[in-house]
């Protein structure tokens, strides 16, 4: 395709540099996280490659140890100087080629020239001594190993980030309900006054909705390192590679990466579709709906301080407006919302770009760079906003007792534990009627001799009601 200048202390090579002045789209490159994945399976690949005898000893040796440079960059995080230094080499834009051939291709000219670099060799890849194509990209394809590495990081990622995260999540709101489980306050059932429940069972829900979370992300996370494409190079047939190439290089990736993967059982399947990681998705979308009610409920509860519901004091963590003095928002349930937003914002363009007709065309999927950048952000924004809720809300958290149980006794739906013994009319009646008169429900049954007082105070007992078999009838 002719000459094409690069800049002298670049390690990439022509390819790359022309895929950068193709797409000046976002200004964003792929995710570091899929460039550390991919120097994991670039070495995994030598490494099979010259057990097959493929691939001489020496190059492999060389290819290795370029890998282990790139994934060195990454071992203290994404974010590091060291690993910003390392991502400069790989500035293609995330809106690039949708088999994702430009990133693979970058990939393999860093290697090579890592490579040559070491050997004395220079940096210029087509020296061809270590070659790109010939020899980093021995038996693979961009459109094997692009899905590979989406999964691969994916899955790590959960498995490190996501899943630590929500078990810290859902052992903190366990812990408030085990706190705070003696305390009874009032039910709201449409945002209205309900029968009485424990701020300790309020709690204990969102623990579950936490632990469910977890149990979602592990089965993303499976869903993921189950269904590898590496071995069906270019249309899944597994041209110019050895049969045993993907089971081998599954298992290199086990061992690296400490945590189960397996070749497709179809490579047709796992090529021309990205099934397995809208799946994973929606499992995410999930756990972003789950924060979104924890989160939310968390800042009803806590609204206020005197003209709201104020049941919860939520850690004060910084001013709340520019003009009204002493104000203080629940800013930190507000970020987690703005993420469950983000997320199921990236669910719908995964969707959109793993649909036939659109992304899934035949044998590939050609939308892969954007549903890899959008399944690490949802990863990445899911485990921060989680260890984030923790940290700065729930752990300081505190329930305004005094407000919580007051509220029980003023509610009309004390009438409820009623029915049994007067029926559901006249029930509805007492709670009509003391609603009109601004009367407690025990007060207007006391007036009126409805009950007797020892019958009423079993009836009326507040605790009980938040019981099995306790009093009071069904309803919603």
């Amino acid at each position: 395709m002719g000459e094409m200048k690069v800049h002298a202390d670049a390690l990439h090579g022509a390819t790359t540099q022309r895929a950068v002045l193709n797409f000046p789209v976002s200004g964003r490159p792929v995710p570091p996280q899929l460039i550390h994945a991919y120097a994991i399976l670039k070495k995994a690949c030598a490494e099979v490659n010259v057990a097959l005898k493929k691939l001489d000893a020496r190059r492999g040796k060389l290819i290795q140890e370029a890998c282990d440079t790139i994934i060195d960059a990454f071992v203290e995080g994404y974010q590091t100087p060291k690993a910003r230094g390392m991502m400069r080499h790989f500035p293609i834009d995330v809106f690039q080629t949708g088999s994702g051939t430009s990133t693979n291709m970058n990939v393999n000219e860093v290697i090579a020239n890592l490579a040559k670099g070491a050997a004395g060799g220079g940096q210029k890849s087509e020296a061809a001594d270590i070659h790109p194509n010939d020899h980093v990209n021995m038996g693979q394809s961009s459109n094997d190993t692009f899905p590979t590495v989406m999964q691969v990081a994916a899955a790590a990622a959960i498995q490190r980030e996501l899943i630590p995260a929500l078990k810290n999540l859902a052992k903190a709101l366990e812990a408030k309900a085990q706190a705070w489980d003696e305390i009874v306050t009032i039910g709201r059932t449409h945002l209205m006054d309900a029968t009485p429940i424990r701020v300790g069972q309020e709690f204990s829900g969102y623990a579950a909705q936490a632990e469910y979370c977890v149990l979602r992300a592990e089965r993303a996370m499976v869903r993921l390192a189950e269904n590898l494409p590496i071995g069906g190079t270019a249309v899944g047939t597994g041209i110019n590679t050895h049969p045993e190439f993907g089971k081998r290089v599954s298992q290199k990736l086990s061992q690296a990466i400490g945590m189960e993967f397996s070749e497709a059982r179809n490579h047709f399947e796992a090529q021309g579709t990205r099934d397995c990681v809208v799946e994973a998705s929606g499992h995410l979308k999930t756990i972003a709906i789950s924060l979104t009610k924890i989160a939310n409920d968390i800042r009803l509860l806590g609204s206020g301080p005197r003209c709201g519901l104020f049941e919860l004091s939520l850690p004060a963590t910084q001013p709340g407006s520019s003009i009204m003095p002493g104000k203080v928002n629940p800013v930190i349930c507000e970020s987690v919302i703005m993420v469950a937003c983000q997320v199921v914002g990236n669910d719908a363009a995964i969707t959109m770009g793993a649909a036939g007709g659109i992304g899934s065309l035949l044998e590939l999927n050609v939308a892969m760079p954007m549903i890899a950048e959008n399944l690490i952000e949802q990863i990445t924004l899911l485990a921060n906003a989680s260890r984030m809720f923790v940290d700065k809300c729930i752990d300081g958290l505190q329930v305004n007792e005094e407000i919580a149980s007051g509220m029980v006794e003023r509610s009309l739906m004390m009438c409820t534990a009623l029915v049994p013994e007067i029926g559901y009319d006249k029930a509805a009646k007492v709670a009509k009627e003391a609603l009109a008169q601004g009367k407690t429900v025990r007060e207007y049954v006391l007036e009126h001799k409805l009950i007797e007082p020892k019958k009423l105070n079993q009836l009326l007992d507040p605790w009980s009601m938040t019981e099995p078999g306790g009093t009071g009838a069904g309803g919603g």
